[in-house]
């Protein structure tokens, strides 16, 4: 158990993290808002004893990931456009809008291991731990999503 000096600073050192994993599943920003306050509530009340900074970084994920699908599933789910949602966005440069809108136009499957590797820092082997699937599953994602990036830039170039 937290106490609240704790919980403050592990909630402002991950919120940003929780955020941009359920935004990538859901690409949805209020939705993205709504688990990211209850995947914290979560936090405060569980009674769990997080050994490590990183355990509480993955815990945090996984309990994210879990709650993006309930959300994903629920019937009055409906999915925003991310065009509405991108134009609130501001990017130094125009490539990295291009990047931006290549991420998000993959399909979820893909896109969350892409971001847990390239922008969270994780392995291979720790993502296969976080989103419960194989290693090799993970590697064929990673894979097949950067050649669905490269694939879409390079279409967008010509």
């Amino acid at each position: 158990m937290f106490t609240d000096e704790e919980f403050i600073a592990v909630a402002e050192r991950y919120k940003d993290t929780v955020y941009r994993i359920a935004y990538c599943w859901l690409r949805d920003p209020y939705d993205a808002d709504d688990v990211t306050q209850e995947v914290l509530i979560k936090l405060y009340r569980t009674d769990k004893d997080f050994g490590s900074d990183s355990y509480i970084r993955n815990w945090l994920i996984r309990v994210t990931i879990n709650q993006c699908k309930m959300i994903f599933r629920a019937p009055w789910n409906n999915h925003s456009d991310i065009e509405e949602y991108m134009g609130s966005l501001y990017f130094e440069d125009e490539d990295y809008r291009e990047l931006f809108e290549a991420v998000m136009s993959l399909d979820k499957k893909y896109r969350v291991p892409l971001i847990l590797f390239y922008y969270e820092g994780y392995s291979t082997a720790e993502i296969s731990e976080i989103m419960q699937i194989p290693e090799n599953t993970v590697s064929t994602r990673l894979r097949r999503a950067r050649a669905k990036l490269r694939k879409y830039l390079e279409e967008d170039i010509s």
